[in-house]
């Protein structure tokens, strides 16, 4: 009797998944997933201009950033417009509109990166309190986190930095005030979901001590989630900067090169010259936008769902 896989033939072994975690671990399949994503190579060519912006702004701006230029030519009725030495044209102070604009990149980052990296060191600190021991740590930090989230963030930061000051350290304390529950809470579920798995149930058999169990396995391979989460909320720190400069608890300077800034010295001019408050508003959204498409592909990549 003919065997049915003699007339087909041997069997032709199907082609590996390139996007499988076994193949070069979780981070390399992200990776490769990220590579052909059109979404993520959106995002990441927007913040890659971003941070290039911020980081040559002296050799990009053609002017100094808060310096009006003498016999600018401002009135209280208009400004000037473009010129060979301004492609932009000049802000109702008298300085160079393009200059301001790539210095208030760098004054965004800088802001938006200290501020995250703080709300994400107090939350993780918190994260693992609670995720790490339980018990009754866990009750109370969660209490406690339940209690911020209650508030809205935007209203948070609002009376920190009203209480700290107008100076870009108050901004950055304020915005990381807000993050910090996001990041407590994200991380906590992260390192509950991973108390369970066979290797954690491996190292606790072999005697290892709680603090090495939770610093050594637990953290490490519980930080995925949270770092998508903070590239998602630089997009929010961005707006939040600039929501704060709008609302005057921004740096005390009104010739500061930042964006929310110069949006509140452009909303008196929107009638004869909106371009003053559009250049900036799209700077702040092409920046958030860059960053919330990173940060989506960035978990559509690592989300297990989502691999076949």
């Amino acid at each position: 009797m003919t065997q049915v896989s003699d007339a087909l033939g041997p069997a032709t072994p199907s082609a590996p998944d390139p996007d499988a975690v076994g193949s070069g671990g979780l981070w390399a399949s992200a990776w490769r997933r990220l590579r052909r994503n059109p979404t993520a190579i959106a995002g990441a060519v927007i913040v890659a201009a971003f941070l290039l912006v911020a980081l040559f702004a002296p050799l990009i701006a053609p002017g100094t950033p808060g310096v009006p230029l003498p016999n600018s030519g401002v009135t209280p009725s208009s400004v000037p417009g473009p010129s060979p030495g301004h492609p932009l044209g000049l802000d109702s102070t008298g300085t160079d509109l393009l200059t301001q604009l790539v210095y208030g990149a760098r004054q965004s980052l800088l802001i938006g990166v200290v501020s995250t990296s703080l709300g994400l060191a107090g939350g993780a600190l918190l994260g693992v309190l609670a995720g790490g021991i339980g018990g009754w740590v866990d009750t109370v930090v969660m209490r406690l986190v339940d209690i911020l989230l209650s508030i809205p963030s935007l209203l948070l930061a609002v009376s920190v930095a009203a209480v700290l000051g107008q100076r870009p350290l108050s901004v950055m304390i304020a915005i990381a005030a807000a993050q910090v529950p996001i990041f407590a809470r994200l991380l906590r579920g992260s390192m509950l979901a991973q108390r369970g798995s066979d290797y954690v149930l491996a190292v606790h058999s072999l005697g290892v001590r709680r603090r090495t169990v939770v610093m050594s396995h637990l953290l490490p391979n519980s930080l995925g989630p949270v770092i998508v989460q903070a590239t998602l909320t630089l997009a929010t720190a961005i707006i939040e900067v600039a929501a704060l400069s709008y609302l005057g608890l921004g740096a005390s300077n009104p010739s500061t090169a930042e964006w929310g800034r110069m949006l509140v010295n452009a909303q008196s001019r929107l009638a004869t010259d909106p371009h003053l408050a559009i250049w900036p508003g799209a700077c702040i959204a092409v920046t958030a936008l860059g960053f919330t498409l990173l940060g989506e592909a960035m978990r559509e990549a690592l989300d297990p769902k989502g691999r076949k």
